[in-house]
């Protein structure tokens, strides 16, 4: 199989791959600082790259959020996100102008990851299910009749409001939302309520149950409005252990045995599971993105061609 460009766009760091599968990926790793930074390292990683390898199609997974519309004069633009310095930049433009006649697939990471999941990881066969991250940010894919999920923009079900644990008094650190999911439960509002980072806590902590109540909220919203048929989970804090206890047991719980298929909370081992491919899903997202582009150009070529 021809070899394809991933560019896994993170809140923390850049994962610029070439390769077909889990098992032929090359990986070159750039920090996440101002775009003006960064974004030439991109593509200056991308052409060492190809130069060994050359690649048939350009797969970016970014978070967001981000224009996801291939008609509107704004795709490819970061919208209004946390991450300093990033709103309103134009990462397509640069790839488009480099690379004219190539295809290029663009996604969230996490609706990336998903695709990424369902290819390799945890979501074979799976026709409807939500990929969640949780560590810089806290983004959720979903993945509807194989497809992610698109609409005025993108899913950010990260950002709904949950119910406080009574035990937490931190205000939140979502610079739009205050104490949204994501505000009481990432990486950084971890750090700011214990006053430290969140992998130097030990496994027996007590902010690992605050955010494992709040992603339990979560899960058990995703739950009731996707009717999902798992929950995959990844990130450096959602992948710890104890979060994902508690998550389990917060969603059991406040669904109350309605969804009969989830009656018993045994269910939850499977319903809920860690991502497993791991930290790597979001760049063999990017990957899938880059394949699921090419076989798009080609079908679009083969019906141009019949209708003439």
């Amino acid at each position: 199989m021809s070899p394809f460009a991933a560019i896994e766009v993170g809140g923390t760091k850049i994962n610029v791959a070439i390769g077909s599968a889990p098992d032929d990926l090359t990986i070159v790793r750039i920090p996440t600082r101002a775009p003006e930074e960064t974004w030439p390292e991109v593509m200056h990683a991308l052409t060492d790259l190809g130069k060994t390898r050359p690649f048939s199609a350009i797969g970016i997974a970014s978070f967001g959020p981000i224009d996801l519309n291939p008609d509107s004069a704004t795709y490819g633009h970061f919208r209004k996100t946390p991450k300093p310095g990033w709103t309103g930049f134009d990462l397509i433009t640069p790839l488009t102008a480099a690379y004219p006649d190539l295809p290029i697939g663009l996604d969230t990471d996490v609706n990336g990851a998903a695709l990424g999941e369902r290819r390799w990881g945890g979501a074979k066969d799976l026709d409807t299910f939500v990929y969640v991250t949780v560590g810089t940010g806290l983004g959720v894919g979903l993945v509807v009749g194989e497809e992610p999920v698109h609409g005025l923009l993108h899913p950010e079900a990260g950002h709904i409001r949950v119910r406080r644990h009574p035990q937490d008094t931190y205000s939140g650190h979502c610079p739009f939302h205050g104490d949204c999911c994501e505000g009481l439960s990432c990486g950084p509002a971890i750090e700011a309520r214990t006053g430290q980072k969140a992998e130097t806590l030990p496994p027996d902590h007590p902010n690992w149950a605050i955010v494992g109540d709040y992603l339990g909220q979560l899960f058990c919203n995703l739950t009731l409005i996707t009717s999902a048929q798992r929950i995959l989970v990844g990130g450096g804090v959602g992948l710890n252990d104890a979060v994902l206890r508690g998550a389990r047991q917060t969603c059991h719980a406040l669904l109350g045995g309605y969804i009969e298929a989830l009656e018993t909370n045994d269910k939850f081992e499977t319903y809920i599971q860690a991502a497993h491919l791991g930290d790597r899903a979001g760049v063999l997202g990017a990957l899938e993105l880059a394949r699921r582009a090419l076989s798009l150009e080609s079908e679009n070529s083969v019906q141009h061609r019949c209708s003439k």
